[in-house]
């Protein structure tokens, strides 16, 4: 298996695995993540998800260049809407996906991260976009997602130098959280942070959630409506009504997700 999954109290736990091709995204592995996205929607016990490498050297290191050194122009796109449609799966779900960045993240697996809600790096951590000095460019998403992210002075600074930034620089760039010092201490921090989700509504986080990458392409102006209408969609359920009665009543709410 190239992609590990379980889920635990709430929680799911995603892995690329392919520890001795650095987690190289190939078709058998992006198949298996776009599989893993579709049961992540259709499991209603799971809340938010965790996505990491697998080994102790890279997070996902790219797509893998051997596979796509014998494509032809007509299987490159193809192979281009393939990462896009997977990738896109976390971005249009309504659940929280957090990236915990361990070691490389590359072309394909820069791309990965920056389709997740939120990203923590271990302090060993790089990121960037090789592609134009192999003769390519980003295909999965990266000249879209950096440039609406980081803004389009810093994509295009990344992109045109294929220059690798390490996780301090990524942060100071905003295209990272949090940064830790150990595997085990940015596992723990989003473990922690799943938790929090967890205690709050279902449903409104993931209103809330579209209302952020849904609306940031609107107009101010119609992203206010935007969220203004999905304010009003929340009202009608029985959430909202426990969590608003459970203020008042001063105790926890009991949000069953409808």
């Amino acid at each position: 298996m190239n992609v590990l999954f379980e889920s635990k109290n709430g929680t799911g736990y995603l892995t690329i695995n392919r520890p001795d091709k650095l987690n190289a995204l190939n078709i058998d592995t992006i198949n298996e993540l776009k599989e893993t996205f579709l049961k992540v929607e259709q499991d209603k016990t799971i809340k938010c998800v965790i996505v990491t490498g697998s080994g102790e050297k890279a997070f996902v290191a790219g797509a893998d260049i051997e596979y796509m050194q014998k494509l032809t122009p007509n299987e490159a796109l193809k192979f281009a809407r393939l990462g896009q449609e997977t990738l896109h799966l976390m971005e249009v779900s309504n659940k929280p996906y957090i990236a915990c960045v361990n070691g490389y993240a590359l072309g394909g697996g820069f791309e990965v991260a920056l389709s997740c809600d939120i990203i923590f790096a271990q302090v060993n951590a790089k990121f960037g976009f090789p592609e134009v000095s192999l003769g390519i460019l980003p295909g999965f998403g990266g000249t879209q997602n950096l440039s609406r992210l980081a803004g389009k002075l810093i994509a295009k600074e990344l992109i045109f130098s294929a220059k690798m930034i390490d996780a301090a620089k990524a942060k100071e760039l905003g295209i990272v959280n949090e940064i830790y010092q150990t595997r085990e201490e940015l596992l723990s921090a989003a473990k922690e942070l799943a938790v929090q989700i967890q205690k709050n509504a279902p449903l409104a986080v993931g209103f809330a959630k579209r209302a952020i990458v849904d609306g940031f392409g609107l107009s101010k102006e119609d992203g206010l409506r935007y969220e203004a209408s999905l304010f009003g969609v929340v009202f009608s359920s029985v959430d909202a009504k426990e969590g608003l009665s459970a203020f008042v009543e001063k105790r926890k709410p009991n949000y069953t997700g409808g």
